[in-house]
């Protein structure tokens, strides 16, 4: 699939580093492979997981809209003006400019200071951005009506939660999605492989097979992933606007890709 992005980046404007993304699912291999790409086309890997929200702003949001909001993932949680200064900078830089690259502590939940940041030297050959949400569709009230797991049910029954969410999928970052030269799709073959893939990932982490994740480590992502269920479920259904759809089985082998 490297060569895939290379394709996108080949037919991608030559004026300026094309800007990519790729989306998917949690566990889906979008980061891996926008850093595989990225060391082979000389490009550079932006996470939007790098660019979320201060504990300070998403405290502030669950104080004045939601207290869901306090948990970093949905749409909402992002700093789409920062990514986008930060894709502006890189496209202008010059050979020798270097450009800092913002960062997030997921273990402290929190932005981690600039002078810490890592910095990229001169202008990549294109800005590829891993970002599991971008080209999502909103729903729309008539669907957002029923919860769909227990943590809508129990934590938002009156919908004042997901009706925002749904309402930064259609703004903002339909905006921000608006703007960039091609979306690329990896497709989960369904909402149920999503635990075992972030476990996967966890066990990884930890440096154990994933049969030995500790049950209670499972069960907390289990709870994690229903902040993202409605609209990884909305994209996995055909609710996302992407240049090229790549499906994958459940062990993320890819199959033929629509364009």
């Amino acid at each position: 699939m490297v060569a895939l992005v290379g394709r996108l980046i080949e037919t991608g404007p030559s004026d300026r580093p094309p800007r990519i993304a790729v989306v998917g699912a949690q566990g889906s291999g979008k980061t891996t492979l926008a850093r595989a790409a990225a060391a082979e086309y000389g490009a550079v890997p932006v996470s939007i997981d790098d660019v979320y929200l201060t504990r300070a702003e998403r405290e502030a949001m669950a104080r004045d809209v939601h207290p869901l909001f306090v948990t970093r993932g949905p749409p909402g949680t992002h700093d789409l003006g920062m990514l986008q200064a930060l894709m502006d900078r890189l496209s202008e830089a010059g050979p020798t400019d270097a450009t800092p690259l913002p960062d997030f502590d997921k273990r402290g939940d929190d932005r981690v200071p600039a002078d810490r940041w890592r910095a990229f030297t001169g202008r990549p050959r294109a800005i590829l951005i891993d970002a599991w949400c971008l080209g999502a569709l909103p729903e729309g009230d008539a669907a957002l009506e029923t919860p769909i797991n227990a943590l809508e049910r129990d934590r938002d029954p009156d919908g004042v939660w997901r009706r925002s969410v749904d309402g930064f999928v259609g703004g903002a970052y339909a905006g921000f999605a608006a703007g960039l030269d091609a979306i690329l799709f990896l497709r989960a073959p369904g909402f149920e492989v999503v635990l075992d893939w972030r476990s996967q990932q966890e066990a990884d982490l930890l440096g154990v097979p994933p049969e030995d994740l500790p049950l209670d480590e499972r069960a907390r992502l289990a709870d994690f992933i229903q902040y993202f269920e409605r609209v990884t479920r909305r994209m996995l259904a055909g609710g996302v606007r992407a240049d090229v759809i790549v499906p994958l089985d459940r062990n993320r082998v890819p199959g033929s890709f629509s364009a």
